[in-house]
């Protein structure tokens, strides 16, 4: 069942890079104007929403490290998910990003998520925008039903993507920045992006323990939501 689930995961995440970071590429392709960070946006919020929607009650629908080791935190998966977990995702965001790179071998970043900020300045953005991803997440997961919490965690997103987009790129997510920075060649920011989610993720979570005693005293046998 754990092979399964991981297995949804490195595809969900695919699907979640190549719709998403696509769009960059669709949007430069055809030289977009004044829209483009929205479209842009409205792919990754989209792609995060259908991903949901198709796998969430399976595997939990993570598809994304930062939110593996979230959800780990909050004791809503068991240890050994989380490497298998995050190893699938890694993998399905690289296979997306050397999928579209076939596609389109002559753009530049393959949709990549770099930034011409001061490195404080990239970090505290990536880190307040993935807590903001993570704690909604931990909150909305607790409603009942799939609807209501892909589509608000896709709004999340859209929102982010859009807004964030032009300064960042929005990562919240170490497994979107990697795919298109291995491909590409741009890891120089790699680092800054891997520990800001990742930080921001884990802050979300405590946080989320603290206000509400989140969280079981068992870690449960299969993933939420």
């Amino acid at each position: 069942m754990l092979f399964k689930c991981a297995i949804a995961e490195g595809i969900g995440t695919f699907i979640l890079v190549f719709i998403g970071t696509g769009a960059i590429l669709f949007c430069d392709a055809i030289e977009l104007h004044g829209f483009t960070d929205v479209v842009i946006g409205l792919a990754f919020g989209a792609a995060v929403t259908l991903v949901i929607l198709a796998i969430g009650k399976f595997s939990g629908a993570h598809i994304n490290p930062a939110v593996t080791l979230g959800f780990w935190y909050d004791k809503q998966i068991p240890g050994y998910h989380v490497l298998p977990y995050i190893t699938s995702q890694c993998i399905g965001a690289i296979a997306a990003s050397v999928t579209l790179a076939l596609i389109a071998p002559d753009h530049s970043s393959y949709g990549g998520t770099t930034s011409s900020l001061e490195t404080w300045q990239i970090f505290t953005i990536e880190f307040i925008i993935t807590a903001i991803l993570m704690f909604g997440i931990l909150r909305v997961t607790k409603l009942r039903g799939i609807l209501i919490p892909a589509v608000t965690i896709g709004g999340i997103v859209t929102i982010h993507a859009s807004v964030i987009g032009p300064y960042t790129g929005a990562s919240m997510n170490p497994a979107r920045t990697l795919g298109p920075g291995l491909v590409s060649g741009q890891i120089e920011q790699l680092g800054i992006y891997v520990g800001a989610t990742v930080l921001g993720s884990l802050s979300a979570a405590v946080l989320n323990r603290i206000i509400f005693s989140s969280g079981t005293t068992q870690p449960a046998d299969k993933p939420v939501p």
